[in-house]
């Protein structure tokens, strides 16, 4: 290891997305700002992330291409103490059930906690959702069952398959009358499976394409598969949902980085490029991590001086090609 700075993933606290990072004990947040310059090139070899804030024990070596980024040790006491594993059925929280959207005919059930608000929502890279109902763990579990069963929804959708229909969209009209018309079938089950402590919450679409950015980006064409030692992505922000940024890169078009793929790896800045005083950069990688390079990130979209030149040097895939192959190095 080069003593460099680990990114912890995106997280979506608010209205915009931030980049945490570590170094030994040290804690950081890059707060992204659409339009601005974000890069950073990998080095060595990816780390399990560890698990529950806690270092990973045996330092281990995981795959460039794991969206989990753990170590099987890691990723069992990770899911060991989740929501979704079961094991919390005395959680005094309040929980509520939501229908997400993302894309014709491609809906899900799930449940969070309400003190997190949408935070969930926008991390799943829901482009719309409305709120179910609200209640104790075990009636929201419950009811996210019924409704997966009677709705006839997977608990999961793949993420190739959400970055497939991004750049395509229907109008948010049509969005919404697709939250709507499910909204309304699951409404007609309460009474039937429906648990009584579990109260029904009015239908209100939260449509998330501006906040997203996908409103006026173009849509992505390629996805990087992975990072591997020395490779750089480096491009201008111009939209992000859930884990993925979309960087516009100059001769490739908009790339999709799936921030789960970097996390574990020490990463440093790489070499900026003058750019104009009215612009507002998102910084990528804290100053310290490389000399003369993209401004420090500070929890604030600060303006910087330089942003990183455009230029992509991993292993990228096509999107909605089934996997094949668009680009290396």
């Amino acid at each position: 290891m080069s003593g460099g700075w680990w990114c912890a993933g995106v997280r979506w606290p608010g209205q915009a997305p931030e980049l945490g990072w570590s170094r030994g004990g040290d804690r950081r947040v890059s707060v992204l700002a659409y339009g601005g310059g974000l890069g950073f090139r990998a080095l060595g070899e990816r780390h399990c992330k560890g698990a529950r804030g806690n270092v990973c024990p045996l330092g281990a070596v995981v795959p460039g291409r794991s969206t989990g980024g753990r170590c099987a040790e890691c990723a069992r006491l990770d899911r060991a103490h989740s929501v979704a594993a079961d094991t919390m059925a005395d959680d005094p929280r309040t929980y509520r059930v939501y229908l997400a959207w993302f894309g014709p005919g491609m809906v899900k059930v799930g449940i969070t906690g309400e003190e997190r608000g949408a935070a969930r929502l926008r991390e799943q890279g829901a482009v719309a959702f409305s709120w179910l109902g609200r209640g104790p763990l075990m009636a929201a579990r419950r009811t996210e069952e019924v409704l997966r069963a009677a709705l006839g929804v997977p608990d999961r959708i793949p993420y190739a398959g959400k970055r497939a229909v991004r750049g395509r969209l229907p109008g948010r009209e049509e969005r919404a009358a697709e939250v709507a018309e499910l909204y309304g079938r699951a409404e007609r089950l309460e009474g039937r499976g429906w648990p009584e402590s579990l109260e029904r919450l009015p239908l209100e679409v939260v449509d998330q394409v501006a906040l997203f950015g996908l409103d006026r980006a173009p849509a992505p064409v390629r996805v990087v598969r992975e990072l591997v030692d020395g490779g750089v992505v480096a491009g201008r922000l111009v939209a992000a949902a859930g884990p993925d940024l979309h960087l516009a890169v100059d001769g490739v078009g908009v790339v999709v980085l799936d921030t789960r793929l970097i996390t574990g790896w020490d990463l440093a800045a790489v070499p900026a490029k003058a750019v104009p005083a009215k612009a507002v950069p998102a910084k990528a990688v804290p100053a310290d991590a490389a000399e003369g390079t993209a401004a420090e990130g500070t929890g604030t979209a600060e303006t910087a001086p330089a942003v990183a030149e455009s230029d992509v040097r991993v292993p990228l895939i096509d999107i909605g090609s089934g996997g094949v192959q668009g680009g290396l190095f």
